[in-house]
């Protein structure tokens, strides 16, 4: 049992180390990244900006959909940053170099950033020292919580299922109505055609 939860504690150790990315930032450049977070979640990150080779500097916002500000810093080089959130929404980290003018040509600077939420940012070291537990039992808090996520993200899922369902449902109602008042135009149109040439053509006499 000791054994499995080793595994699984290394598998979840190399699950998060695989969640930091690095990317190439250029001068008088701004490069986002986004990502969906439900509710009441706790997000940690953790970030490393290579030095300027100028006088440069790099400005890094956190924002949500309504461009709420949830963490910014100016000169960011190297630090953390944690929030949790407050409503089901998309967040945007954003990195933007800032150069002044006449500096010449700059290199493009290395980011490297790190971001963890729900449980992945649950820090279970302070939990043991706190509480008092013992590995297995850290091991074993760990995977209650990571089960509790998971069935969590199942009900949302769930949740927008039937959303959708409903949507689809109600959008094909509405459809179905409009085709049958759209053939009744026509057909109450084509019947208006019918009656006025015959008409028309009884005038000409052409027809008795």
């Amino acid at each position: 049992m000791a054994r499995l939860l080793q595994a699984v504690a290394l598998l979840w150790a190399l699950c998060e180390a695989a969640l930091a990315i690095s990317f190439q930032l250029p001068a008088n450049s701004r490069k986002c990244l986004r990502e969906e977070i439900h509710k009441d979640v706790l997000v940690t990150g953790e970030y490393d900006v290579s030095e300027p080779a100028g006088q440069g500097q790099v400005l890094l916002k956190i924002t949500d959909s309504a461009n709420h500000i949830l963490y910014s810093k100016e000169d960011a080089s190297k630090g953390k940053f944690a929030f949790t959130t407050e409503e089901y929404d998309m967040f945007e980290v954003c990195f933007e170099s800032k150069n002044p003018a006449g500096s010449g040509r700059v290199p493009d600077q290395m980011v490297v950033l790190g971001m963890k939420h729900g449980v992945e940012a649950t820090n279970y070291e302070e939990i043991a020292k706190v509480e008092k537990l013992k590995p297995l039992e850290v091991e074993l808090r760990r995977l209650e919580d990571l089960s509790e996520s998971i069935v969590n993200d199942f009900a949302y899922m769930k949740k927008r299922e039937e959303e959708m369902r409903d949507t689809n449902e109600s959008t094909n109602v509405r459809v179905l109505y409009f085709s049958i008042f759209s053939m009744c135009c026509l057909m109450g149109l084509a019947t208006w055609q019918v009656f006025y040439l015959r008409r028309f053509f009884k005038a000409k006499k052409l027809i008795e």
